[in-house]
């Protein structure tokens, strides 16, 4: 057989094969089962939360890992106290998932969970209120200041619930004003917190202070005057405790709202400036005569202070009665007209 002839005799061939046996141009590839099941897994892989909040002593998977199915409700670790935070690392992670066969790895190893747990806050100053309550009962003053022992700042209860404090036990000595409590939050409650506080009553007074802030020289009014209560134990000799003694006063320096006065801290208010003229009102008997001096001193009303004459050059001494004015008491006749020239 020539070439030419093999040749028509392979084409001829070809137009023979069937045409169903080959793949139609531009048809979709069928997936395989096992394709479809990795395609499914992957949509429900475990994820990893950021950080979460507890309200159980315990922490479940579910807490850490969405997608977990039946695993959800497993106890993995202890939860964190209430009000605190526990953190879980990549490593530790890691081993979870793998103990619980999950399909999970840290994309690195700084990958972690941050879990805080539910609490309710209960501040010092409640606790104090509680306590205070109590002690009234044993007979002691309400308006005292209580001071605990324990640097006690807040307490932390599991749960958000509103808790109430009990007083379970409590004794008190009038004599040395000390006591003793044990509390228990929430009240009644015998898995809550129990608390054994010490600490001590100290009486009070009531002093006036400045209301606003005060610059030196003011002049304080009734208007600026609050009262506080103070420990009596840490009131000085030379704090103003009276009303009288603080209105009507200038201030000597700066006073700040709330802060205890001190007598030093306030005086009369100055009527004559040390070098001011001043006007004297010269008496004896029904006889008055006016004349112009010079303040050798500052005073406050009523004080008496050392004045020279404008004219004579006299010094004398003269009473404040004002602004810029004074009165000076003349015995002798004589000397009423030489201090008035």
């Amino acid at each position: 057989m020539t070439a030419r002839n093999l040749f028509i005799a392979a084409v001829m061939a070809a137009a023979l094969v069937p045409i169903a046996t080959l793949p139609a141009a531009g048809a979709a590839k069928k997936s395989s089962p096992a394709d479809a099941a990795g395609q499914s897994e992957k949509m429900t892989a475990p994820l990893l939360r950021d950080s979460v909040t507890v309200d159980d002593k315990v922490v479940y998977l579910g807490d850490l890992f969405i997608n977990v199915g039946e695993n959800a409700d497993a106890a993995v670790a202890y939860a964190p106290a209430p009000g605190e935070r526990a953190i879980f690392d990549a490593r530790w992670l890691y081993r979870v998932a793998r103990a619980y066969r999950l399909n999970w790895r840290p994309l690195s190893a700084r990958q972690q969970v941050v879990v805080e747990r539910v609490s309710q806050v209960i501040e010092r100053a409640e606790i104090i209120d509680t306590i205070m309550a109590a002690l009234y009962e044993k007979g002691a003053d309400p308006t005292s200041e209580l001071d605990l022992s324990t640097q006690l700042t807040r307490v932390h209860i599991a749960g958000s619930a509103s808790a109430t404090i009990g007083v379970d036990d409590i004794t008190y000595d009038s004599r040395s004003q000390r006591f003793a409590a044990v509390i228990s939050i929430p009240k009644g409650d015998p898995a809550g917190e129990r608390l054994r506080l010490t600490g001590r009553l100290h009486p009070v007074v009531k002093v006036p202070v400045a209301s606003k802030v005060m610059a030196r020289n003011d002049i304080v009014t009734e208007r600026d005057v609050k009262w506080i209560r103070v420990r009596a134990d840490r009131i000085m000799p030379d704090t103003v405790t009276k009303l009288e003694d603080l209105v009507g006063m200038s201030a000597k320096r700066g006073l700040r709202p709330d802060e205890v006065i001190r007598v030093s801290d306030v005086e009369r208010p100055i009527l004559v400036e040390r070098g001011s003229l001043v006007t004297v009102t010269l008496s004896h008997g029904p006889l008055s005569l006016t004349a112009q001096g010079k303040a050798l001193e500052r005073g406050a009303l009523g004080d008496v202070v050392q004045i020279v004459n404008r004219r004579s050059k006299t010094v004398f001494e003269g009473e404040i009665t004002g602004p810029s004015r004074a009165k000076v008491q003349i015995a002798d006749i004589r000397e009423l007209a030489q201090n008035s020239r």
